[in-house]
């Protein structure tokens, strides 16, 4: 096995989409997200979606427990991870019986054959195995005995025989590896420092490693042997990141452009977990990762912090965002900043707790007592989840306001290459806390008033132990500039009408326009369904037909130019992960006839399917 490279004489092709399936506990995430990562340092551009069981351990061998991972390599810049897989590798029946449906017609079938034994195709409802009819002749089938091979080569290492098995998905990944011209240095060095110290695990893996692509040099698959080049990318250093990844690390970043210490308040809740196991990384920027012992004390505790002069972080999943809604209305009236992360989930209740939705838009918008506005931000890929937490950061801490910051599971989990920004690019986000009087009191004497306001109508914060300027703090109504209690009915009107003003009267970007901006048709998005859409228009535009797209950020206050941009267009589609919820917005507010493109299976779109309910609208 050698890391060289591609001979000139291996075809090669400019997209690839490969998705890895077996039992959870085959390691199919690991071998996917090694095959991702030979591909990022080859230079691909690329895009993942992981999918993975609820339970914990659901029962070997059966449809509940299969677990995927796909990803889709290019040599051009792309958007999502395919929208069928060229090939499938089936690591046992329930892989094959559960995903064989999504492989493309005539695409690459690579399965271990050992795992097609008696018990396993009764758990996975064959009645006779597939392998050995006809059911499969519509593939090009690659079977490789994967148990039984990787158990010979750890036979003389010392290996017991039930971790040599578990190194099968090594022989899988080595076999890929071998077929679609990956680096192999990359998976050698990531087994080494992974298990250091485990020399039995090492040799075991790199063994297994070393006899899938052996496999596939010996065993005539040379028609099989393809390549993706490279992707053009912008000079820069480069790096695949997940979008909890990047949320965590634009949160670091915004703690250093504020120059405020980072305090996140969580507790763990798929998929939003990952946040708090990020930032417990990086103490040396001023971070602190609290895990509470519920999420209403997650909430309480950032709330706390961000009084204190941090910048209060919660992170959670619908279900956690619903136990935080009390302490999110607090801090509306106490106008303080505080961010608030929704990795959105299936739901409702437990729901589908590793699957993809978007259905909290609504619950963001009004999912608090009482009339308490809040800006609303939302990613629309995993790299793009850095800028979206530094703007969410800067509109917390510039107009003194909980912000509401929408991701979800697939931008979660999914990864892509990132090129690193340069620092010095990224705008400071200036903070000012008070520091003297404002106010001279009916007696002449100096006071400080937390509720005077400037032109935006921002208050001024003054951090607890600032000699002099005490002030009162709770959730019972103010009055406007004293902040002394008020039961006053006029007053209570008055700060009604301000601090929706206040949130309205934030500057966010005019949308702009993708596409004939004369186009009958406009697809209007939000959030991670951005990848689909644009692929899906472009497809369209490239063959002629003239249509539009905007995809939306700042989902609460709107852009200024949006209505415009709407009534330029006699068609809106509006693809969501939800049964509707920006369509009840758009129609609302701007009276204009948006049609829903609703998809809640816990999937993602795919371009095909924006393409063809685009097209169905173009030909009507």
């Amino acid at each position: 096995m050698s890391d060289t490279a591609v001979q000139p004489s291996v075809p090669a092709v400019d997209k690839l989409v490969i998705r890895f399936a077996g039992d959870s506990g085959d390691g199919m995430q690991l071998t996917g997200d090694r095959f991702t990562s030979a591909s990022a340092l080859f230079g691909n551009d690329l895009a993942t979606l992981p999918e993975y069981p609820a339970e914990i351990r659901a029962p070997a061998g059966t449809l509940a427990g299969v677990s995927a991972f796909q990803v889709q390599i290019s040599d051009h810049d792309i958007m999502t991870p395919g929208d069928a897989p060229d090939v499938l590798v089936a690591m046992n029946p329930a892989a094959l019986k559960s995903d064989l449906h999504l492989l493309v017609p005539g695409g690459t079938l690579i399965v271990n054959a050992d795992s097609f034994e008696e018990r396993n195709l009764a758990k996975a409802g064959y009645e006779s195995n597939p392998l050995e009819g006809h059911e499969l002749d519509g593939y090009r089938l690659i079977t490789a005995p994967m148990t039984s091979l990787t158990k010979g080569v750890c036979k003389d290492l010392g290996v017991k025989t039930r971790d040599a098995e578990r190194s099968k998905n090594f022989f899988a990944l080595g076999l890929v590896s071998w077929m679609y011209s990956r680096p192999t240095q990359p998976t050698l060095d990531w087994i080494d420092a992974k298990f250091a110290g485990r020399e039995l695990i090492i040799a075991a893996n790199r063994a297994a490693f070393a006899a899938g692509h052996a496999f596939g040099e010996t065993a005539e698959l040379g028609h099989q042997q393809v390549v993706v080049n490279a992707a053009p990318h912008e000079p820069g250093t480069y790096t695949n990141i997940s979008g909890n990844m990047a949320l965590a690390w634009g949160l670091v970043a915004a703690g250093e452009l504020s120059g405020l210490p980072v305090f996140l308040g969580s507790y763990p809740i798929t998929p939003a977990s990952d946040i708090l196991h990020e930032l417990s990384r990086h103490k040396s920027f001023g971070v602190t990762a609290f895990q509470a012992e519920d999420e209403i004390a997650a909430v309480g505790a950032a709330l706390g912090a961000s009084y204190g002069g941090c910048l209060g972080v919660t992170a959670s999943s619908g279900p956690g965002i619903a136990l935080k809604s009390e302490t999110i209305s607090l801090a509306v009236s106490l106008e303080l900043p505080l961010l608030i992360i929704d990795i959105q989930r299936g739901g409702p209740s437990t729901g589908l707790p590793t699957k993809t939705e978007a259905g909290d838009l609504l619950m963001a918008m009004y999912g608090r007592h009482g009339e308490s506005p809040l800006p609303i931000v939302a990613a629309r890929t995993p790299s793009d989840c850095f800028a979206v937490a530094i703007e969410a950061s800067r509109i917390a801490l510039t107009y003194r306001t909980p912000v509401i910051l929408l991701s979800d599971g697939y931008l979660a989990n999914g990864s892509e290459p990132w090129r690193l920004p340069d620092v010095d690019s990224l705008a400071r986000i200036p903070v000012e806390f008070a520091t003297g009087f404002n106010h001279v009191g009916a007696d002449g004497e100096p006071e400080f008033w937390p509720y005077l306001r400037d032109d935006m109508l921002v208050r001024p914060l003054a951090l607890p132990g600032t000699p002099g300027l005490m002030h009162r703090i709770g959730g019972i109504e103010k009055q406007d500039g004293s902040g002394n209690v008020s039961y006053d009915p006029e007053n209570h009107a008055h700060m009604v009408a301000v601090r929706a003003e206040r949130i309205a009267r934030i500057e966010v970007p005019d949308v702009e326009v993708v596409g004939d901006p004369d186009a009958d048709v406009l697809v209007l998005g939000w959030g991670s369904t951005w990848g689909a859409i644009t692929s899906g228009v472009r497809r369209l535009t490239r063959v002629g037909h003239k249509v539009a797209q905007v995809h939306l950020t700042h989902l609460n206050p709107l852009p200024e130019n949006l209505g415009e941009v709407l009534r330029r267009h006699r068609k809106i589609l509006v693809p969501e992960m939800n049964m509707g919820q920006l369509v009840k917005i758009v129609r609302s507010e701007y009276l204009v006839d948006a049609r829903a493109i609703s998809k809640v299976t816990g999937q993602p779109f795919t371009a095909g399917e924006i393409e063809q309910v685009t097209l169905g609208a173009l030909d009507d």
